[in-house]
């Protein structure tokens, strides 16, 4: 499958969110359609282990949304914990977009 690329100059947003008593900031953009295209996740201390796992991971999350999976695949795919929260980063920026979002009636 074709990768799905993007303008080089796109409309972004950015939300702030906790996750395991950290906190994050979540980037992202959509396709002319509304689906997510890209999302960016930064840590408030970006210099460990855990920013760069987010990094990475948002990373990987772009690159599969750019070439066709759907995010409510990726979503479902996602480790949660007992109760069904978001058992990591990726699952706890995506449930904080989708809440944004959801909040605004889109």
């Amino acid at each position: 499958m074709n990768r799905c690329r993007l303008p080089n100059r796109r409309a972004g947003e950015t939300i702030g969110f906790e996750f395991r008593g950290a906190a994050y900031t979540a980037t992202f953009s959509h396709f002319p359609d509304g689906r997510l295209a890209e999302l960016f996740i930064d840590s408030a201390k970006p210099s460990n282990d855990a920013a760069d796992d987010a990094r990475d991971a948002a990373v990987a999350m772009s690159i599969a949304l750019q070439h066709g999976t759907p995010l409510e695949a990726i979503r479902a795919a996602l480790t949660r914990d007992g109760v069904g929260r978001p058992a990591g980063i990726l699952g706890a920026a995506l449930g904080a977009i989708a809440d944004e979002i959801g909040g605004r009636g889109e």
